[in-house]
C-alpha cells in the first residue's frame, strides 16, 4: 500500500540555509528599538535554486505588518515579510550559499543559522540597510533546527520577528520515513508590548504562539485521516519562555530530539524544547475528532500557543469548531 506523504509548510516552504549576527547598534534610553520609519514591505517569496549538492537561496530582511490575533498588528522585522520566515529545507552534506537583502532602511540586520558549523564573526556578520551579503556553509548535521537575526542586541530582532525554522533532512533519511502519511511544521514564539526593549527583557508575554499568531491553526486545523501516522516538524524560537510540546489524546510514539535521527526517544507525553530548541515527533491517531497541540504551561495556552489536528475518516475538514484548551 502506497502512503501518501502531504509536506504541509506552514510559512513558506522551501531549501536553505544562512545565518544573522551582529555589531552593536546605538540604543537610545530604555533601549527602545523601534525603528525610525514604519513602512510596511509586502511578502516576498525567497529564491532558491538547487545545482546538484549546492543550494542558492535569497532572502529579504525587511519590516511587514503582521496580524498575531485578530484585529492586533505588529509592526515586525521578518525575513521576507513573514512570521515565522520561510521554512527552509536542505539535505545534509548540501553547500547553502545564501544572500541576505537588507530592505530595512533603519537597521543593519543579519542570520544566524544553528544548523552549521561556522565562524560567527565571518559569516554571521551585519548588512547594513540597503545592502546585501553572500555567505557559503556547509551542512554536516541532519535535524530540526533555529535561525535568527543575530545582529546585537539579538533579544530585539528575534522578539520583533526575525527567527525560522531550517530542515537539514538526513542524507539517510529518518528509520521511520516509511510510516509516515501526513507531515507539518510548527513553530512556537513569543509576543511583547511592540518594539519594547524594556518588555522583551522583563516582561511576560502578551501572547504565546504557534506560526505567528493565536488563531490560524485553531481556525484552519491540521488535517489527518483516522490510523495515519502524523510527522510534526517543532520548533521554539522563545526568544524567552520554554515549550512542552504536548499533542491531547495520544502519545508520541517517537521523538528524535533536535531532529537528529540517532537522537530517537519513544512512547513521550511531552517533549521539553528550550528556546531555540527543536524535534521531530511522530505519533499515529486511532480515533475521530479534534486533537488539540498545545505547550502543557498552561498559561500560554491560554495565551493563544493552540492549534487542533482534526482526524476524519477521509482525512477532511467537516467544517465544525475546532476544540480547545
Amino acid at each position: 500500500m502506497s502512503l501518501i506523504k502531504l509536506s504541509f509548510a506552514l510559512a513558506l516552504s522551501t531549501a536553505v540555509l544562512s545565518h544573522c549576527n551582529a555589531a552593536e547598534i546605538d540604543k537610545p534610553d530604555h533601549h527602545d528599538t523601534a525603528p525610525v520609519d514604519s513602512i510596511s514591505h509586502q511578502p516576498v517569496d525567497p529564491i532558491i535554486r538547487r545545482e546538484g549538492t549546492n543550494v542558492y537561496i535569497e532572502m529579504t530582511a525587511q519590516v511587514t505588518d503582521i496580524e498575531i490575533s485578530a484585529g492586533v498588528v505588529y509592526n515586525a522585522w521578518t525575513f521576507n515579510g513573514t512570521v515565522p520566515g520561510p521554512v527552509l529545507r536542505v539535505i545534509e552534506g548540501d553547500t547553502l550559499i545564501f544572500t541576505l537583502k537588507n530592505m530595512d532602511s533603519s537597521l543593519p540586520h543579519s542570520m544566524d543559522f544553528h544548523a552549521v558549523h561556522a565562524s560567527p564573526s565571518s559569516k554571521f556578520v551585519d548588512v547594513m540597510p540597503g545592502e546585501e551579503g553572500t555567505f557559503t556553509y556547509s551542512t554536516s548535521s541532519p535535524g530540526v533546527f533555529m535561525y535568527h537575526c543575530g545582529t546585537s542586541p539579538v533579544l530585539a530582532h528575534i522578539a520583533n520577528g526575525m527567527y525560522g525554522m531550517i530542515i537539514v533532512e538526513p542524507k539517510a533519511g529518518y528509520p521511520s520515513d516509511g510510516q509516515i502519511d501526513r507531515e507539518y511544521t510548527l513553530v512556537q514564539s513569543e509576543w511583547y508590548k511592540e518594539h519594547s526593549y524594556d518588555a522583551f527583557m522583563n516582561d511576560e508575554p502578551d501572547y504565546v504562539v504557534f506560526n505567528g499568531n493565536d488563531y490560524g491553526l485553531v481556525n484552519s486545523p491540521l488535517l489527518a485521516k483516522t490510523g495515519d501516522t502524523v510527522r510534526i516538524y517543532v520548533s521554539n524560537a522563545g526568544p524567552n519562555e520554554v515549550s512542552s510540546f504536548h499533542v491531547v489524546g495520544t502519545i508520541m510514539d517517537r521523538v528524535y530530539m533536535d531532529g537528529n535521527p540517532r537522537n530517537i526517544q519513544y512512547g513521550l507525553q511531552s517533549v521539553m524544547l528550550p528556546a531555540s530548541g527543536g524535534a521531530v515527533v511522530e505519533f499515529t491517531v486511532t480515533e475521530e475528532g479534534d486533537y488539540p497541540i498545545v505547550t502543557h504551561q498552561f498559561k500560554h495556552v491560554s495565551k493563544g500557543a493552540s492549534a487542533v489536528l482534526r482526524v476524519t475518516s477521509d482525512g477532511k475538514d467537516h467544517g465544525g469548531k475546532a476544540m480547545q484548551h
